[in-house]
C-alpha cells in the first residue's frame, strides 16, 4: 500500500509539472507573434491576405507567422483557380512577396 501511495504521488507530481510547464512552452510563438503585432512589427493578417490576392487570387488552405534571423514571415499555401497551389513567402512588415512557388495540381479525367 505505501509503495502504490508513493507511486501515485509521483505521478500526480509528473502530471502537474506537465500542464504548469508544456502550456507556456507551447504558448511561446504564439504570444511573441502576438506581441509582435501589437507593437505594429508584424502587419495583421486579414491586410496582408488583401494585398497577396490582389496578384494572387485563390482560396488561403494554410498560414503561418514565423521569425526567421529576426525578420517576421507569413509562409501562405493557397490553391488557385484551375486547382494550382502556391506557396508564398510574405515579409510580414509590408507585405512584400519575397518567395513563390507552385504547382499544378494532377487531375483525374473521366
Amino acid at each position: 500500500m505505501k509503495r502504490r501511495r508513493h507511486a501515485m504521488r509521483w505521478l500526480l507530481a509528473l502530471l502537474l509539472s506537465t500542464t504548469l510547464i508544456a502550456p507556456g512552452l507551447a504558448d511561446s510563438d504564439h504570444d511573441r507573434a502576438r506581441r509582435a503585432r501589437d507593437a505594429g512589427q508584424v502587419m495583421p493578417l486579414p491586410a496582408i491576405l488583401e494585398r497577396v490576392a490582389q496578384d494572387y487570387p485563390g482560396r488561403v488552405v494554410e498560414v503561418e507567422l514565423e521569425d526567421e534571423d529576426d525578420r517576421w514571415i507569413y509562409e501562405i499555401k493557397l490553391v488557385q483557380p484551375g486547382g494550382r497551389l502556391l506557396k508564398l513567402e510574405v515579409d510580414a512588415t509590408d507585405a512584400r512577396i519575397l518567395k513563390a512557388r507552385g504547382k499544378q495540381r494532377e487531375r483525374e479525367d473521366h
